[in-house]
């Protein structure tokens, strides 16, 4: 699947207003605790797979809330049939929610306009294999009605950013899985977003392409852009999310700052040099006494995977509950 698509302009079925801006300017209207720094809102949202029969056949999500914050990166974690892709789904407005809303910029999730504002980089690029690097990121603009100078620049900017200029005109289908997630980022910029959807944006990637496309997420960040980003990579999680939420099927089971989450409340951590190991045990005054110095006085950290696991097992022998974690915070 490609990133979005230009909406038609017009017709009220395309969702294209009549008018500049009329349909935007009613969604904000209906919603006076509108807040231009929440990009993202999923308020009490559930999503019910049905039969044939309209019988319930799975319930994918589960009255989720959470927010995403203007300029944040935020993780959504969980093991497969968690729930993260229905989520994704929902928020570009490709499913409908069986209750419960999902926001964009204030607005509906199933408004078409604010997918002016979105990039996606979905798990699987759905590129045209026929298609070089160059055509490919063109095709893309043409659909955003870019003008053709600003295609042209705009593409050689975005081919050079993800390392791909000595391949800009070899077709996709002599790339590499890492080469054709590399282009698959460009694609998913090249409209400018302000809001950026990554699925697994390191699958394929090898170490370098992996450090390279987290220093890209850290780079746009910088920008001020705003990033949601699913891996199951959670070393790549903790290096570049700001928060993150854990979802198990289809409940949030934990939320918040990464720090915070992997904080080890009820411990201690002292950091010191300059002492012999003999006086490692007496702590703070032995360190004085030998002439040594405290480096930092802290709470030490687990890790993201560690967390992830914890929280997982614990939702499996309580079902229905959310999870306390391992931790408390100091």
């Amino acid at each position: 699947m490609s990133s979005t698509t230009r909406p038609s302009s017009g017709s009220p079925s395309s969702g294209g207003p009549t008018s500049d801006e009329s349909r935007p300017r009613k969604l904000e209207q209906s919603n006076p605790d509108y807040d231009p720094n929440i990009v993202v809102e999923a308020q009490n949202l559930t999503k019910i797979y049905r039969d044939f029969w309209g019988r319930q056949k799975v319930r994918a999500l589960r009255s989720l809330d959470l927010e995403i914050r203007k300029g944040e990166v935020f993780g959504l974690l969980g093991p497969n049939g968690s729930g993260k892709s229905t989520t994704i789904k929902l928020l570009l407005g490709l499913l409908f929610p069986s209750s419960g809303r999902a926001l964009m910029f204030g607005k509906d999730a199933t408004e078409v306009r604010k997918n002016e504002r979105i990039g996606y980089l979905p798990e699987e690029s759905y590129l045209y294999r026929f298609l070089t690097a160059e055509e490919t990121l063109d095709f893309y603009g043409r659909l955003f009605d870019m003008p053709a100078k600003l295609r042209k620049e705009r593409a050689a900017e975005l081919i050079e950013k993800v390392g791909l200029t000595w391949a800009k005109r070899r077709q996709l289908r002599e790339y590499s899985k890492g080469m054709v997630r590399r282009i698959g980022l460009a694609q998913a910029l090249i409209n400018d977003p302000d809001l950026i959807l990554l699925d697994e944006p390191t699958s394929g990637l090898d170490p370098l392409g992996t450090r390279e496309m987290k220093d890209m997420i850290l780079e746009l960040k910088a920008q001020g852009k705003t990033i949601l980003m699913c891996s199951h990579l959670l070393a790549d999680v903790q290096d570049v999310c700001d928060r993150i939420a854990i979802l198990y099927q289809g409940e949030l089971k934990e939320l918040g700052r990464v720090d915070d989450l992997l904080k080890v409340g009820e411990e201690t951590q002292v950091r010191f040099k300059g002492i012999p190991e003999s006086a490692h045990a007496e702590i703070r005054q032995v360190i004085q006494k030998h002439g040594g110095e405290v480096l930092s006085l802290e709470n030490p950290r687990t890790n993201l995977e560690d967390l992830f696991l914890s929280i997982v097992r614990e939702s499996q022998q309580r079902p229905g509950h959310r999870s306390e974690g391992a931790r408390k915070s100091g």
